[in-house]
């Protein structure tokens, strides 16, 4: 699925966040900065962008990103070819739980609007917290479910409504668009997600609500 959108996936995340995801995705990579990291592990990295704008912010550091999706790193190369950025970004196929990375070898592990695709939330967790250092941490930007009722009545509408009508009409794949609400609507609310990663082994989990709920940026430590 995500092979058969990947070319028109980067424009149609913009045009369908209103560019909000760029907003969220700078967030991210403030709250990165300040850690100080010097090896990164991007999963899901997907076309790149999370990885591209750590690279850019946070110059010292050297980021591997992983994914899934052939198509999707290909043009994640593209990307990061036509910035300079081949000595700090490397790419890799690879699965979310099995990773091939040793155990406390990166000091930050991040999952940009991916880690509700994992086919197991639980072992992904596990996988990213046995790459991580004593003391470093996991950062993870994904979508939520609003809470006020007014505005989640509204983002409901919007996502299973209007998002897949557009999502049809510019990738020509009508199932990955009815999966996108889908998925946001079966992930755990804030509360439940930061138990599982408590459960997979992380402490002091946060989640910043962003855009009135419409996502979440979670941190903990290792």
């Amino acid at each position: 699925m995500f092979d058969n959108i990947a070319p028109t996936y980067d424009r149609l995340n913009h045009i369908l966040s209103i560019n909000i995801d760029r907003l969220w995705r700078r967030r991210v990579v403030r709250l990165v900065r300040r850690m100080r990291p010097r090896r990164i592990l991007d999963v899901a990295t997907g076309t790149g962008d999370l990885a591209i704008a750590m690279a850019r912010k946070i110059p010292d550091c050297r980021i591997l990103g992983v994914d899934l999706s052939e198509q999707m790193l290909a043009i994640a190369h593209e990307k990061i070819k036509a910035r300079g950025l081949d000595e700090h970004i490397v790419l890799s196929v690879g699965d979310a739980e099995h990773l091939d990375i040793a155990d406390g070898s990166v000091d930050v592990a991040t999952v940009a609007f991916g880690v509700r695709n994992f086919e197991n939330l639980e072992q992904g967790l596990r996988e990213m917290h046995r790459t991580i250092n004593e003391g470093g941490h996991i950062v993870i930007l994904e979508f939520s479910t609003p809470r006020s009722r007014l505005f989640g009545a509204l983002y409901r509408w919007y996502s299973h409504k209007v998002l897949p009508f557009i999502g049809r009409l510019i990738s020509r794949d009508g199932a990955a668009y009815d999966y996108l609400p889908s998925s946001v609507d079966e992930f755990p609310a804030p509360e439940r997600f930061m138990e599982i990663m408590r459960e997979a082994g992380f402490k002091n989990c946060k989640a910043r609500s962003q855009s009135f709920g419409i996502a979440q940026i979670y941190t903990a430590e290792r």
